[in-house]
C-alpha cells in the first residue's frame, strides 16, 4: 500500500502525518508541487524484466506521457534482490541531491521509496506499483531501494544530461528511515 509520512525535518523520530489513501497522497504532495497518481499497471511485468520487455509491454503509457509533458527519451530500472550491483545501486541515490529536470518515475512492479525535503519538512513516499510521481526539477530528494529491491520503474526524461545528481552535501537522509524491504521481495528470494 502507498503510504505518506511527513515529518519536521529537525525531528525524525514521529512523523507530523501519515496518509495511506491515494487520494489524500496526492493532495498532500500536490500541496508542494509533486504529481502523484495511480495509473493502470497491469502487464504481466516482473523485477528482473528487460528494458525492451517492459517499454514493449507500457509503450501506450509512454507515448501518452512523452506527447503530454514533452518527455523525449525514457529508460527502465529493474532490480531485484540477487542483483549483483544492488549495494551500489543503492547508494548512487541515496543521499539529498537535486535534478535540473523533473524526475518522473512510474513504478510498474514492486516498490520504492522517495523523500523530499521541502520547506522545512520531510515527505516519505513510498512508492508502490501503478504510483506515477513527479518530483519537479530543483527539488532536494534522497531514492532508496532497500538491501533488497524489488521493483521496476520507468523513468521519463527531457534532457538526460540534466537528469545529473547534484549533491548537497546535507547528512540529512541519513537520519530519516530508510524503506524496509517490500513484502514482493521476500517472495523473489
Amino acid at each position: 500500500m502507498s503510504r505518506l509520512r511527513i515529518y519536521d525535518d529537525h525531528k525524525n523520530d514521529t512523523p507530523l502525518a501519515i496518509f495511506a489513501d491515494h487520494a489524500a497522497i496526492a493532495a498532500e504532495l500536490n500541496k508542494v508541487g509533486v504529481r502523484f497518481e495511480q495509473w493502470e499497471a497491469n502487464q504481466p511485468i516482473e523485477p528482473g524484466a528487460t528494458q525492451e520487455e517492459v517499454i514493449a509491454a507500457y509503450r501506450g503509457d509512454i507515448d501518452r506521457l512523452m506527447a503530454e509533458n514533452g518527455y523525449t527519451t525514457v529508460d527502465v530500472i529493474s532490480l531485484k534482490p540477487d542483483h549483483p550491483d544492488r549495494a551500489a545501486f543503492r547508494q548512487k541515490f541515496l543521499n539529498e541531491h537535486s535534478h535540473s529536470e523533473d524526475e518522473v518515475r512510474f513504478f510498474v512492479a514492486g516498490a520504492g521509496q522517495f523523500t523530499l525535503h521541502i520547506d522545512g519538512k520531510v515527505y516519505e513516499v513510498l512508492c508502490e506499483k501503478g504510483d506515477l510521481i513527479g518530483v519537479p526539477d530543483g527539488t532536494t530528494h534522497w531514492f532508496d531501494m532497500s538491501e533488497s529491491p524489488y521493483f521496476v520503474a520507468i523513468r521519463l526524461f527531457t534532457n538526460v544530461e540534466g537528469w545529473v545528481a547534484k549533491f548537497t552535501g546535507s547528512d540529512i537522509a541519513e537520519r530519516f528511515p530508510r524503506m524496509d524491504p517490500h513484502p514482493s521481495a521476500a517472495s523473489a528470494s
